[in-house]
Order: C-alpha cells, then sequence, then structure tokens
C-alpha cells in the first residue's frame, strides 16, 4: 500500500505568489527561461533552471549552475518570500483548464515505495537527465517541484478534497495561458492522520503520470543518503519527495502527434500504396480531421487529410503495449516504410504535442520542413495503468498531460 506523508512545506507568501509561480524547468529551454523573468526577480525559474542568471555559454550540468539554484532560493527563503508550515500538512493543488478542474493531493511520497515498485513507472528514463535532476536535489537540499502522480479512484479521500474546497482557498490565481491555480492547506491533525491512513490502507500502487525523470532523481537522492547515514531512522525527510496524487479519473492525456521529414524515396502515390495494406485509408480533403476513436489515424500529406483506419491484423488486444495506437503506427509505418528505426535518436521525426493544435502538423508540413505529419488518438488513463500493472513501457513520446503543475507553490525540504 502506499506511504502519503504530510511534510512542513516552503511556501510563498501570498501577495507574491503569481509572480512565484513559474512553468516546470523541462517545459521551456533556457533562452525562452530569460526572457519569461524579465523584470521578475521572484519567478522560481531562478530556482529550476538558475542557468538563466549565469553567462549563456556556461556548462548547464556544471557545479554552478547547482549551487547557483540554493543560492537563488535561499535569498528567497532570506528575503522572506517563502515561508514555512509550523506542522505537517498535506495540501491540496486544483487547476482548472477548457472549464475542467481536477484535483490533486499534495503530499511526500516514499523512497522505499519508488524503489520496490508501489510506485509504477511506464517511460523509460535517461540516466543523463537523472543525473542531472539528482545533482540538483543534492546541492539545493530540496525537492524544488512537484512531479505528477496518479492513484485510482477512492471515494473517502474525494470526500476530504470536497470538505476541504469549500474553504477559501490560500492561492487562487489564473496564468497566461488561462489556467486556473488552486491551493489549500490541510494542518486540521484528524484530517491529515485519515489522509495518510487511507492511503496506508486503500491506495495500493500510485502511478507517475508525468516527470519520470525527477521522480527517479528524487527516489535515487533519498537512497542514497539512506546508505549514507549510519544512524539513518525512516523518519528523515530525505525518505519522501514531493508529489501531487490525482484520481485517475480526472486526469486527461492529450494526444501526441508525430511530423517526419521524408517518405524514404516513395512518391505520394507509392506511400499511400503502402500504408493501405494495413489501413483503410480515406482521402478527407483540404479541412483538418481528427481521429475520432483508437485505431484511427488522421495523416497530413501534399495538402490533403486522410483517413487511416488499422486493421485487425496490425494489433493485438492481450498485448498491453501493441495495442497502443503508437506502437501500430511505428510497428506498421514509422517501421516498416519509412525506415525510422529509433524514434529516441532519429533526426527524421520530431513530436508535437496535441495543446499545439492540428494546425501546428499542417503548418510544419506546409513550410517544406516536414513532408508527412500523423495525429493520434489519445492513449487513456486505463491504457497507461494497464502497461505500468504489467511492468511494461510505453514507447517514447506517447502521452502529453495538461495542464502542467506550476513550480514553487510548495517546496520540500529534504532536513
Amino acid at each position: 500500500m502506499a506511504i502519503i506523508k504530510p511534510f512542513k512545506g516552503l511556501r510563498p507568501i501570498k501577495d507574491n505568489v503569481q509572480k512565484i509561480a513559474s512553468r516546470p524547468y523541462d517545459v521551456l529551454n533556457s533562452d525562452e527561461a530569460r526572457d519569461e523573468v524579465k523584470g521578475n526577480p521572484f519567478s522560481f525559474l531562478h530556482v529550476v533552471k538558475p542557468e538563466i542568471d549565469l553567462p549563456k555559454d556556461v556548462d548547464l550540468h556544471s557545479a554552478i549552475v547547482y549551487n547557483k539554484a540554493k543560492e537563488n532560493f535561499d535569498k528567497l527563503v532570506a528575503d522572506k518570500q517563502f515561508i514555512a508550515d509550523e506542522k505537517p500538512c498535506y495540501y491540496i493543488y486544483a487547476q482548472t483548464m477548457f472549464g475542467k478542474t481536477q484535483y490533486g493531493i499534495v503530499g511526500g511520497a516514499s523512497v522505499e515505495d519508488y524503489m520496490n515498485g508501489i510506485i509504477k513507472k511506464h517511460e523509460l528514463t535517461r540516466p543523463d537527465k537523472e543525473e542531472d535532476r539528482m545533482n540538483h536535489v543534492r546541492v539545493s537540499n530540496i525537492n524544488a517541484e512537484p512531479v505528477f502522480f496518479a492513484y485510482e479512484d477512492n471515494v473517502k479521500l474525494d470526500e476530504i478534497v470536497s470538505k476541504t474546497i469549500k474553504e477559501k482557498a490560500e492561492y487562487d490565481f489564473t496564468t497566461e495561458d488561462q489556467v486556473g491555480h488552486h491551493f489549500w492547506i490541510i494542518n486540521n491533525s484528524d484530517t491529515v492522520a485519515n489522509i495518510e491512513k487511507i492511503f496506508a490502507e486503500e491506495v495500493k500502487y500510485t502511478y507517475v503520470a508525468d516527470g519520470h525523470h525527477r521522480t527517479a532523481a528524487a527516489g535515487l537522492v533519498g537512497n542514497e543518503r539512506k546508505n549514507n547515514n549510519k544512524n539513518h531512522t525512516g523518519k528523515e525527510e530525505y525518505n519522501y519527495f514531493m508529489a501531487v496524487h490525482f484520481p485517475a479519473s480526472q486526469l486527461t492525456i492529450i494526444d501526441y502527434n508525430r511530423v517526419i521529414k521524408d517518405i524514404n524515396g516513395l512518391t505520394d502515390n507509392e506511400f499511400i500504396e503502402k500504408i493501405s495494406k494495413n489501413f483503410s485509408v480515406t482521402e478527407m480533403g483540404n479541412e483538418i480531421y481528427k481521429p475520432t476513436k483508437l485505431h484511427n489515424f488522421s495523416m497530413y500529406l501534399n495538402q490533403k487529410w486522410y483517413s487511416l483506419t488499422a486493421n485487425n491484423n496490425t494489433f493485438n488486444d492481450n498485448d498491453p503495449v501493441g495495442v497502443l495506437d503508437v506502437s501500430i503506427l511505428t510497428n506498421s509505418i514509422l517501421e516498416p516504410i519509412l525506415d525510422i528505426k529509433d524514434l529516441r535518436r532519429s533526426t527524421r521525426i520530431d513530436f508535437v504535442g496535441g495543446i499545439r493544435g492540428l494546425g501546428e502538423l499542417k503548418k510544419r508540413v506546409d513550410n517544406g520542413e516536414m513532408k508527412v505529419a500523423f495525429a493520434l488518438f489519445p492513449v487513456s488513463m486505463k491504457q497507461l495503468i494497464d502497461i505500468a500493472d504489467s511492468g511494461n513501457i510505453m514507447p517514447p513520446k506517447t502521452t502529453w498531460f495538461e495542464p502542467k503543475l506550476r513550480s514553487g507553490l510548495v517546496v520540500h525540504g529534504l532536513d
């Protein structure tokens, strides 16, 4: 069962929370972050992307960068931009996008749960990215950004959340992308104890939805500190890392689409003819066509949209990975027809989050940068959980979650 602990959070002062809260470190590059913080010395980007306060040619993985993160956070605390809660709390972090709100419980996920598989994952991580985030945690001594977890719905937890959100939120603001962010503090001792008990007795597993590298880094640093502490008791703060836990039914995965630079020397007609062996292909004209169900794809080629419906022989319903549309596309088109063997390393393919809309696919083909685009029907939370439960791994670039969690609303210290 899942261990989720309350913690004494470090939180922004209410008057400045909107200036402090930032987008997460991995959704914008260094130059974009530099532009975003202009005129705002309080932005949490100074902590999660500290290279923005150093010369542009700095090595992003050098000690000076991680030391700058610690320096910048320590200054925010010294300047009283962050305050510490006096006793361990849980928090509710809710986000509203397109009229829909999802409610997450912020708590300390267990490092032990990560090591023994109670926290389940569905993506591979890269050692270099893990090490980068591990160094950030080691030097700053905080979990600066929460990771995004899901759990199978629980009525008792829903009731606690419903009761909590009737009170006035501690923070309530809307960001430039028109996403609402709402944040409550749960510090009632009985309620805190009840939340911990429900997770421990009724929530068998939690699932990494977004933030696999940050999860790995937090878990591995916690385990590292355990192994290096001769007086380890299991009660230290480094045994936990900050995660926002959402009921699975509230989450929406949006499409993650593909654009390809060439069609491997084929003419358009030859390409469509090869695709037609495994797909029912229908020309849809000039209007954008969006996939309508699983195993239905849209393709944009030479200013025309096509509907592609996979034949039954292209997938196995009993294979949790093979039945995914990203697998069908790879196994039936990308590898055998386009000779794209390694999605992680090929320079002939790029990936476009569905938040940008299918117009972005059209634009990148029409301007000549890409030759063909494929849009996919989104993966479901059930598919994600089935894959995680079976111990399998999703192909690269399968899930895209929106909205993204803002960083800096609460910080977890490791001491």
